[in-house]
């Protein structure tokens, strides 16, 4: 009897052949795609994967690059060239996993692992494959989970596969569809190819950006004034209760009236409190953790933890869970942990009763992300700090409280009232146990009721108040999940392409002026397409398929609907917003200003990227740019000049745009002409730039005829 497992990556695979059986062999199909052949309970079974999703959504024949909802499933790699080495995959489940007795879907147990597991079923083994399959059911690769999971197996939760289905036909709508359409406003307005990327999440999630954008740029600072005094002993400040104090006349009042004078201690008071653990880690949790402690990006902290899942060293890392069951055998963990003297240290001296400090949020899938105590042999940097991270926070939920002591002095100075507050530690509990928490111990000064204490300095500060923070990555992907927009395992994608498609920019992000024009442009002409409302909407319904509340295609007609209604209200508006979008997207090149008064401009030509003047052919001034350059936010100290960055890794260094810059340019150079162009008759000029030099047609840009020197007899002819 012939059984075939498929998994989603090959890593899997692996982990999963090696866990059924200690003598499975591993195969290699065509050089390049390992397979694993096993034998268990008189079965043959032939473990394979893919590498992600083998199938993407394309529109019917001859409609690719066309706004269309007639969609069909097809082998990635004739889709798209970057996923070429898919190929291989798809072939291998082709021949190795059809006509089998038995099929296991094996892949990861979220709406995308059962989605690729599904069609790689239903389109490389054959639709008959579906009529005897089972599922497999994981949250980490240990064997012992691998084999409850094959020993226990379910069926296949067609609600998840519903979901995932309706998900892709949803983001092609609202993504493919929308953004062809915008691009051919800006083509059919302005005869200029300008490549827009719109999404069902992307747009309200750079809308959100753009809004806080707005809200800084608007901001008008207020003034106010916080008076503050600087005690002779020990240094004490203590600062007046009104704190910030938004009327001068009143600031002045303090000020003058306490200037001189001592103070008095009015009244001390202890207080005791408790700060409980921190709960268990889901993704959004660990991300921001690993922001704030190590300045991961959250997408640089999920490939790591998605690393250490597929290694076997941690639970699968896409959940939305707080709660860690005790089903996972907490003792047994912290057993194997043991091994390692320095997860030792702590985990010795967990209280005997092990409960956890859970959250609230619950994910039926799969539990928090844990360590499953097997130890790693080897990882990188980033691999290293994310796996200490989610031990010592497993660790850490299983202790008591930190327990801490306040001390609040009030003070007297003429009347005016002035507080200090000192807080010491007098149970580390947790804390001591999570070396990323650092402890504030503060010493109380010796001090009584009625004692008079010398004041050494009287401050007055004026501030003003600041505009709302930016956002960062894991705040931005925090506020997402809060306003549930996209799912936990999408996020960080979302995130990531805005940066890709050069709509923002920044640690602290900021929206440069296409994306806040984009976004303008469709609030003022398709505002649906910018909803929060209408994408929290279609999540809720697309959770609803997981829950039998709604139906795939129910969702499906909805979002066509949505969609067909934003297309027709960009049909009504091409020319508006054509324009606009070509205007921003311009905007978004210019780099610097010409010494005759016009813009420099980043442009692209035959012979790559280029700095040239808007004022062009009045002006000549160009700037060739190296491979991979950027222009960046720094001026030249000599000439004034933009400064670029070229190269990679310990190689990229920054320059002048003007390559000549700091050499004798006392002589202008004045491009040579050298014939007539043959596409438009006007004056063929002899240029030179960082690559040596080439022949331009001085119609530039209505005309782009350019050739190089050695070509230039052979053109005119």
């Amino acid at each position: 009897m012939h059984e075939v497992i498929i998994c989603e990556k090959p890593s899997s695979a692996e982990k999963i052949a090696k866990a059924l059986s200690p003598s499975a062999k591993k195969k290699v199909y065509n050089k390049k795609v390992k397979y694993w052949e096993l034998k268990r309970d008189s079965k043959d079974i032939t473990v394979l994967s893919g590498v992600g999703h083998l199938y993407s959504l394309v529109p019917e024949k001859n409609k690719r690059y066309r706004v269309s909802f007639d969609l069909h499933w097809a082998p990635s790699h004739e889709i798209n060239k970057s996923s070429a080495f898919t190929r291989d995959y798809l072939r291998a489940i082709k021949k190795f996993g059809k006509n089998a007795d038995s099929y296991i879907h094996a892949c990861d147990y979220d709406v995308e692992g059962t989605l690729i597991g599904y069609n790689a079923l239903k389109y490389a083994c054959g639709q008959d494959s579906l009529n005897n399959v089972s599922r497999m059911k994981f949250s980490t690769l240990t064997k012992k989970d691998i084999v409850d999971a094959y020993e226990n197996r379910i069926d296949i939760d067609m609600h998840q596969v519903d979901n995932g289905i309706a998900r892709h036909i949803l983001d092609y709508y609202f993504g493919m569809n929308i953004s062809i359409a915008l691009s051919d406003s800006v083509k059919k307005t302005k005869h200029r190819f300008l490549k827009l990327s719109v999404g069902r999440v992307q747009t309200p999630t750079l809308s959100i950006l753009v809004k806080r954008e707005k809200e800084i740029r608007e901001f008008v600072p207020e003034p106010y004034w916080v008076i503050r005094a600087i005690l002779d002993f020990e240094d004490i400040e203590i600062r007046h209760v009104d704190r910030n104090i938004f009327d001068k006349a009143r600031a002045d009042e303090i000020y003058n009236k306490c200037k001189g004078k001592d103070a008095v201690v009015d009244e001390i008071k202890f207080t005791k409190s408790k700060t409980r653990p921190p709960v268990p880690f889901n993704l959004s949790g660990l991300q921001a953790e690993a922001y704030s402690v190590f300045g991961f990006s959250p997408k640089r902290t999920q490939v790591a933890a998605q690393n250490l899942y597929s290694a076997g060293y941690t639970s699968y890392p896409r959940t939305s869970s707080q709660k860690l069951p005790e089903s996972l055998g907490f003792d047994n963990i912290f057993k194997q942990l043991s091994a390692n003297p320095e997860f030792k240290k702590h985990i010795s001296k967990l209280p005997s009763k092990l409960k956890p400090n859970n959250g609230k949020k619950e994910d039926a899938a799969h539990p928090p992300i844990h360590p499953t105590g097997i130890l790693p042999k080897s990882l990188n940097s980033d691999e290293k700090k994310i796996y200490e991270l989610i031990v010592y926070r497993f660790i850490a939920v299983f202790f008591e409280s930190a327990e801490f002591e306040t001390m609040s002095a009030t003070l007297d100075i003429e009347d005016e009232k002035f507080k200090f507050k000192r807080r010491r530690v007098t149970h580390k509990g947790w804390m001591e146990h999570y070396p990323f928490k650092k402890i504030d111990d503060e010493r109380f000064p010796e001090v009584s009721e009625g004692d008079l204490m010398s004041v050494k300095e009287l401050i007055k500060d004026e501030k003003e108040t600041k505009p709302p923070a930016r956002y960062n990555q894991a705040s931005l992907i925090k506020e997402l999940e809060k306003k549930n927009l996209g799912t936990k395992a999408t996020r960080a994608d979302i995130v990531d392409k805005l940066y890709d498609r050069k709509y923002i920019e920044g640690t602290k992000i900021e929206v440069n002026k296409l994306g806040e024009d984009l976004i303008d442009t469709l609030n003022t002409y398709c505002s649906n397409l910018t909803s929060e409302e209408l994408t929290r909407d279609l999540e809720n319904k697309l959770e609803g398929i997981n829950k039998d509340e709604a139906t795939k295609e129910s969702v499906i007609n909805e979002g066509e609907k949505d969609v067909k209604g934003i297309l027709v209200d960009i049909d009504k508006n091409q020319k508006g917003i054509g324009s606009k979008l070509y205007e921003a997207y311009q905007a978004t090149n210019i780099v610097g200003e010409c010494e005759c008064g016009g813009k420099l401009v980043k442009r692209s030509g035959r012979y790559g990227s280029f700095v040239g003047c808007t004022n062009y052919p009045d002006c000549n001034v160009t700037y060739s740019l190296p491979k991979n350059a950027s222009v960046i936010k720094k001026t030249c100290e000599k000439c004034g000049l933009p400064m670029i960055a070229a190269g990679k890794g310990k190689n990229r260094r920054e320059m002048c745009l003007d390559p000549n810059c700091g050499k004798d340019n006392t002589k202008k150079y004045k491009p040579e002409e050298v014939g007539k162009c043959p596409k438009c008759g006007k004056p063929l000029l002899k240029r030179s730039g960082r690559f040596g030099e080439f022949i331009g047609c001085k119609g530039f840009p209505k005309c782009n005829f350019t050739c190089s020197v050695d070509e230039l007899e052979s053109k005119l002819n």
